[in-house]
């Protein structure tokens, strides 16, 4: 296994980090997300996303907004085994986590969305999350409720569209990272972490699992095999029996507060997920102090949650809007 020790040229480092071998290429959460070219970033589009992820006009209903499922006061997840969408169905798949997903080259658990503004234009238009009718329905809902200055302000004239609905809604999910974890703080020479925490550092190195949860992010922002469950995973898309149960890798980053696990949300406890990834995908048992000690490392992952103010959406005065499911 080849490690990167950390040398006395790295200023600031403790005693501790100078002692302990860093798996090779595992880091600190990077501080600048990659942004499209058409779809730069403004202070005013980052605020009309954040009032078009909580607004609930994008439903049908009236009563769910992308903060329905991924809850930025729950770590950017609902902690349920499947998200409650349109008239009280469940989905399919567990949620993900909203947070850090700007670094994500692929989206949703089968990866069929490469862009943040590619995921967006999903749930509005999926019959068991928002299920609106049509596009022209959303932006007619938002036209109702009073966007069209905000949309001009930030796209120009007549810029209302559900393409536009989307970037602005990417722009905003742009703001949400995690730093300063304690692992990084402990890469940085900022703060130490447990032994426990660095054993189980090293184990999940030694053990393979960095193979497919590598680097600062831990995830290859790749697809895996993942033979667990019946969904059949990119398969479902795509139609190709060599998609079967592959699915998109999750980061590591803030695993500890967005149980449950896996596509299917059936480990309850992150134990019970490191348990049933040392089985399933590596074809080892581990030991129950490794699977402590690798559930210490993967805590001190959490980084700092985004403090995000809850906007004041826009609404006519002196009329409700008409919700129709």
């Amino acid at each position: 296994m080849k490690k990167l020790l950390f040398v006395a040229f790295l200023a600031g480092f403790t005693t501790q980090a100078l002692a302990t071998e860093i798996p090779e290429g595992m880091g600190v959460l990077p501080s600048a997300v990659p942004v499209p070219a058409d779809n730069p970033q403004t202070a005013a589009k980052v605020e009309l996303g954040k009032k078009l992820y909580f607004e609930p006009a994008l439903s049908k209903s009236g009563q769910f907004s992308c903060n329905s499922c991924h809850n930025l006061g729950t770590w950017g997840v609902d902690n349920q085994k499947f998200s409650i969408g349109h008239k009280w169905q469940r989905g399919g798949r567990n949620a993900p986590t909203v947070l850090n997903s700007a670094f994500w080259s692929k989206q949703f658990w089968d990866g069929r969305a490469p862009l943040l503004e590619d995921q967006a234009k999903g749930p509005p238009m999926n019959p068991v999350e928002m299920a609106m009718d049509s596009e022209a329905n959303v932006i007619k809902r938002l036209t109702a409720a009073g966007y069209d200055a905000e949309f001009s302000t930030v796209f120009g004239k007549n810029s209302m569209n559900y393409d536009n609905m989307a970037k602005a809604i990417a722009a905003f999910e742009r703001t949400l990272i995690t730093p300063n974890a304690p692992f990084d703080k402990f890469v940085q020479g900022k703060g130490d972490i447990s032994k426990a925490a660095k054993r189980g550092m090293l184990k999940v190195a030694e053990v393979g699992c960095t193979s497919c949860h590598a680097g600062p992010l831990f995830t290859s922002n790749d697809f895996a095999e993942f033979q667990y469950g019946t969904d059949t995973g990119v398969k479902s898309v795509s139609g190709k029996a060599g998609d079967d149960h592959v699915f998109r890798v999750q980061s590591w980053r803030n695993v500890a507060m967005t149980a449950p696990y896996f596509h299917d949300g059936s480990a309850a406890t992150l134990s019970e997920a490191v348990e049933t990834m040392g089985e399933v995908q590596l074809g080892i048992k581990l030991p129950k102090k490794d699977v402590a000690d690798i559930v210490a490392f993967l805590e001190t992952l959490t980084g700092e949650a985004p403090q995000v103010v809850f906007p004041v959406l826009p609404r006519p005065s002196g009329k409700a809007l008409d919700w129709k499911d």
